[in-house]
């Protein structure tokens, strides 16, 4: 009988997790957090960060089982053991050997691309990526150059959001880390660099 009892209240709970629906955030706050450092990294002296609101405030927390269950130790232990602790975590994993990669070849490549940054030739998309803003910036000698430079720099920061997000077993984050690095390139941003706000160029 104390057999029955134990397992039809393990199948219950079972059955309770089963029907939880479990909403993992995407955190966003630790993911500013996370971009200041790494532009920080690649930019050196011309990144500027600015404030970073509170993490109680951006990572949302996991659903709840109902408060009066009876069979919240077991249907607890199965969510525990079905969420890993990455996904319950709000920090994010930025030390992954991918990504530390392609941040150095990022930081070694800025050191010929902040002159352009810096005569307004090169600008900052709205999308995290970076643009030929005016070509007669640039020399007419070192034009394919610097349209290389672009190119490159444009993969590696594609690569760096689909790594965080894999590093940190959600992929489906890949789309809100590179709005969110959007955003900070753009903060992080040296004054006189140029940068795109809804559609239209302007001046820091």
């Amino acid at each position: 009988m104390a057999l029955f009892k134990w397992l039809t209240s393990s199948v219950t709970g079972l059955m309770l997790v089963s029907c939880v629906t479990i909403n993992i955030y995407f955190p966003e706050a630790a993911a500013e957090k996370a971009a200041d450092k790494i532009i920080g990294d690649v930019w050196g002296e011309e990144a500027k960060p600015s404030a970073v609101p509170a993490p109680s405030e951006q990572s949302k927390p996991l659903s709840a089982l109902p408060a009066n269950s009876t069979n919240i130790p077991v249907a607890m232990s199965v969510l525990n053991w079905l969420i890993s602790p990455a996904a319950a975590d709000a920090n994010l994993n930025i030390n992954s050997a991918a990504v530390t990669s392609i941040q150095n070849r990022m930081k070694t490549r800025h050191e010929s691309l902040k002159a352009y940054y810096g005569n307004g030739a090169v600008g900052l998309t709205e999308n995290g990526l970076i643009t030929i803003r005016d070509a007669k910036a640039v020399s007419l000698k070192d034009r394919n150059t610097v349209n290389g430079l672009v190119a490159d720099e444009n993969k590696d920061r594609a690569a760096l959001y689909a790594e965080i997000a894999r590093a940190n077993n959600h992929p489906e984050w890949q789309a809100d880390i590179q709005a969110t690095f959007a955003e900070r390139w753009i903060s992080n941003a040296a004054s006189g660099w140029w940068y795109q706000k809804n559609g239209q160029w302007q001046q820091k």
